[in-house]
């Protein structure tokens, strides 16, 4: 169970809520572990198997506490809002700001993206000595960070996103041992056509679902994004957020996994169509690792409190509506200092 300014996180399997009087009270094994007063809390976020009574559910509704249902594994299921719920408000400022002022928010978030993937080469430098190549990659990716303080337009921000994103790829294959049996020559999708793009495309995959039922829970429609054009089909919004995890989570993952042995060249199989994929065993073994770091606990770089980083996509989820409402001046996205 977390707290986190107005919105409680329960991912204690078996936890029981329910009303007394005015206050919301947590229970897990019948032993009452938490009270808080309802006006207190505005969002209640469950994740697997937690128990809800109906008289809260009741109260919830008439106090305008927005209560939403995830797997243990964070796939959105389901909320309840009472009937007053500034939902549609919310969402109304969200396809504002999507059609007449997007760029401040994409602009933050590729910010964050390629300081991220920086940090990431950087770190290469720190544990294994200078490298020319990363060396000349951390510089362009330093002007790209220059150039995108003057960008003033959608387009100027997704060329220099993708100028930076090819600097951050073209020595990303030097951060895997050569030991590890594994190579890298450049980023391919649609389908992955070499088990590094492979799993890094699958981890995407997964953090973007996750993310996709952050955004549902808080009451956003995750399909309106700022920096990706409205497509059908494609959590647009979602995948914007995204590109806040790609270096930080996903892509030091798969290093992880990569270089430690974990993962190997033989846990992948080629498609008839060239399409590569993991095989069942090691697609558990990504699962369980994913999951292990879901528990892990960070120090949020916004808020300064200490956070699962599972919960992050629900954090910046909460904190993308707080702006949209008016209640933060800018869209703060997520960047480990």
């Amino acid at each position: 169970m977390r707290k986190l300014q107005n919105t409680l996180y329960i991912t204690t399997q078996g936890s029981y809520l329910h009303k007394e009087r005015e206050t919301l009270v947590v229970e897990q094994e019948r032993k009452k572990v938490a009270q808080f007063p309802v006006h207190s809390i505005g969002h209640i976020f469950c994740f697997g198997n937690v128990l809800v009574s109906p008289f809260l559910l009741g109260f919830c509704g008439e106090n305008n506490v927005n209560l939403a249902f995830f797997t243990e594994n964070g796939r959105f299921l389901g909320r309840l809002q009472g009937r007053q719920s500034g939902n549609v408000l919310l969402r109304r400022a969200q396809y504002r700001m999507s059609e007449q002022n997007p760029v401040p928010i994409a602009r933050n978030i590729i910010a964050a993206k390629i300081q991220a993937g920086k940090r990431v080469l950087q770190r290469q430098i720190r544990n294994h000595g200078d490298n020319a190549d990363i060396q000349t990659a951390v510089a362009a990716l330093n002007f790209s960070l220059q150039q995108l303080k003057r960008a003033d337009s959608l387009d100027l921000i997704r060329g220099i996103e993708g100028d930076a994103a090819a600097r951050y790829f073209g020595v990303f294959g030097q951060l895997v041992k050569a030991e590890s049996g594994f190579a890298f020559d450049g980023r391919n999708r649609r389908p992955p056509r070499d088990s590094v793009n492979a799993l890094l495309s699958f981890l995407y995959s997964i953090l973007g679902k996750d993310i996709s039922g952050a955004l549902q829970g808080v009451g956003l429609d995750p399909q309106v994004g700022f920096l990706h054009a409205d497509r059908p089909g494609r959590d647009s919004l979602a995948q914007d957020i995204l590109e806040e995890f790609r270096a930080w989570w996903a892509d030091r993952l798969v290093l992880s996994l990569i270089n430690r042995g974990q993962i190997k060249p033989q846990d992948f199989v080629v498609g008839a169509s060239g399409a590569v994929s993991l095989k069942a065993d090691a697609r558990k073994l990504l699962f369980q690792s994913l999951q292990a770091k879901k528990q892990e606990k960070i120090t949020h770089p916004f808020l300064g409190e200490e956070v699962e980083i599972g919960l992050l996509p629900y954090i910046q989820a909460m904190l993308l509506a707080r702006h949209l409402r008016g209640d933060l001046a800018a869209y703060p996205p997520f960047l480990m200092r």
